[in-house]
């Protein structure tokens, strides 16, 4: 009995100070430069390998911009990455996003991906929750067919486009279902 509960507050305090190293706690960083240095690298990476995404981003009110998303799973996964909203080109906020799953899976991998919202209401929302989660209301564009990308059709299909790319690793498959945003202070 003592040998569990030692066992198991010794996986308790490592995987707490794992998450506690993870995090930083912001004060004198350099964090919003550096994630403002990533996102601009990202969206240059976008535009010269995908240049029908710019008009969608003319078109956009609004983008989130996450530059790196790393995710690995046995069994149980996870998935953490930290990014800005930008309006009109300038960064307004940064968000964390995290992603849980549990079912058949094992890797890892890291890719970007932008949200473009398409409109008013839809980047209201976002900006308006306490912790948004990506859902149905997402149209999905995978780098195979984001050259053929056009932001007219788009518009009518889905309030927010999400164009996923830069995807490297060993696990099948990427989707920003149960995705969940939150804004945080880096």
């Amino acid at each position: 009995m003592s040998i569990l509960s030692r066992r198991g507050f010794t996986l308790g305090a490592l995987g707490a100070a794992g998450l506690t190293a993870a995090c930083g706690n912001g004060i004198g960083s350099k964090g919003p430069q550096t994630i403002d240095a990533r996102v601009d690298t990202t969206l240059n990476y976008l535009y010269d390998n995908y240049p029908s995404t710019r008009s969608l981003a003319d078109k956009s009110t609004g983008m989130l911009v996450m530059p790196l998303v790393t995710e690995a799973g046995l069994g149980i996964g996870g998935g953490y990455g930290r990014g800005a909203l930008r309006i009109n080109g300038s960064t307004v906020d940064y968000y964390s996003a995290t992603k849980g799953s549990v079912g058949l899976q094992i890797g890892a991998q890291q890719f970007a991906h932008v949200l473009f919202f398409m409109t008013e209401d839809a980047l209201s929302r976002f900006r308006r929750s306490s912790g948004w989660a990506a859902g149905a209301d997402i149209e999905y564009v995978f780098k195979d067919v984001a050259e053929n990308l056009r932001a007219e059709t788009t518009t009518s299909i889905a309030p927010v486009v999400a164009v996923i790319f830069g995807q490297a690793g060993l696990l099948a498959g990427v989707s920003l279902e149960g995705m969940k945003y939150s804004r945080i202070i880096p």
